[in-house]
């Protein structure tokens, strides 16, 4: 049972917060949707709400769990993950060319997304007990958290999910950060990676490399490739200042916008909302940012600093890079806007990790 203490600090205008954006994707989903005639797609707001629900109980276990048995679980989680992910690759739900999906029950669940906080909960740990507080990381000290990422990225690439293996690069890359390092250290690595980097392109299927030459000029291939980035760009821009207001976007509605529930949710939103909307969604993603940074430089441990952190980073990930993608400054990649894209694995872990930032905060006043 919970400690009734903990209730006390329990931090309610965060929590509200939370709910708030996903209200708005909820909203944004039934707007997108509303005049299609598939009644799949008209319902698919109710869904969302259903799914939001469900996150609802999953962030209830993670804040009513003390977040240190996940310290205790770490590789026991992980291992489970790498099987997981093994049977998607083997035993998977192939859809759109991709093979990223499990059904669990009535469920049907992108394991991808639950890999993330795995690779966070076990990164927190070892960086947590590695080396004492004080005494710098070396290179070789990267060896075992790079090869946990490596596996962990290299089964989703397969699927192939190209967005979310790099994502889960760059939470790595952020714990190498965060670490206690020697300036010397950083630098090399740093260079590493800019030097290996190019790489990557060997490594990307055709379509892959399409979306990526298409990036730097969509006219290239304006009906295929090119299709999504022209499209996302005249939603978003012609909403103005002002927007064109709810239910009244037409890229939407005539259904120019591909992916308008899930990739491209901001561009409705930006369409409908204009400007003015959009300075108020991202004032709301600042604030959730913020605060879980400050709510991790606070925790009352090296793990809870690490974990919250670990947290704070992938969804700034995530909404960087949607939002990059629906303007053009990244290519189409598939990642999900956090809180408002429809998806329940995307809602169900977002919800579960902002729980354990909140619990991290709580606990923090009684360790």
């Amino acid at each position: 049972m919970m400690d009734r203490r903990l209730l006390s600090h329990f931090n309610l205008w965060y929590f509200l917060l939370i709910l708030v954006i996903a209200g708005i994707g909820v909203i944004t989903i039934h707007s997108a949707n509303h005049t299609r005639v598939e009644t799949f797609f008209r319902g698919l707001y109710l869904k969302q709400i259903y799914w939001i629900l469900v996150g609802l109980v999953a962030m209830f276990i993670a804040v009513v769990v003390d977040y240190r048995v996940w310290s205790r679980y770490a590789w026991l989680i992980y291992a489970g993950m790498v099987l997981a992910l093994l049977y998607v690759l083997f035993f998977g739900k192939v859809s759109s060319g991709a093979q990223r999906w499990i059904h669990l029950g009535p469920l049907t669940l992108q394991v991808s997304e639950f890999a993330k906080y795995a690779l966070i909960i076990i990164l927190a740990k070892y960086f947590e007990e590695a080396k004492p507080q004080g005494q710098k990381y070396e290179l070789k000290d990267l060896v075992v958290p790079f090869l946990l990422t490596a596996v962990l990225g290299g089964l989703i690439a397969l699927q192939p999910d190209l967005g979310t293996a790099l994502i889960i690069f760059f939470i790595f890359f952020v714990f190498v950060v965060a670490a206690e390092m020697e300036f010397r250290t950083l630098w090399r690595l740093g260079a590493s990676v800019l030097i290996l980097a190019p790489l990557t392109w060997f490594l990307m299927k055709g379509y892959q490399k399409q979306r990526v030459m298409t990036l730097f000029n969509p006219e290239l291939d304006p009906l295929g490739a090119g299709y999504h980035t022209i499209q996302s760009k005249i939603a978003v821009g012609s909403g103005g200042f002002w927007g064109k207001g709810l239910y009244a976007g037409t890229q939407s509605r005539l259904n120019f916008l591909p992916e308008k529930h899930t990739d491209f949710i901001f561009s409705v939103y930006a369409e409908e909302m204009g400007f003015l909307g959009v300075m108020v969604l991202f004032t709301l993603f600042l604030i959730l940012v913020l605060k879980g940074l400050n709510i991790a430089y606070r925790a009352a441990d090296r793990f809870g600093v690490f974990l919250g952190l670990g947290i704070v980073a992938a969804i700034s990930f995530y909404i960087i890079f949607n939002i990059g993608m629906t303007v053009g400054l990244f290519p189409v990649t598939g990642l999900p806007l956090p809180l408002m894209s429809y998806g329940g694995s995307s809602l169900i872990t977002t919800f579960f990790a902002l729980g354990l930032l909140l619990n991290i905060e709580m606990r923090r006043n009684i360790l």
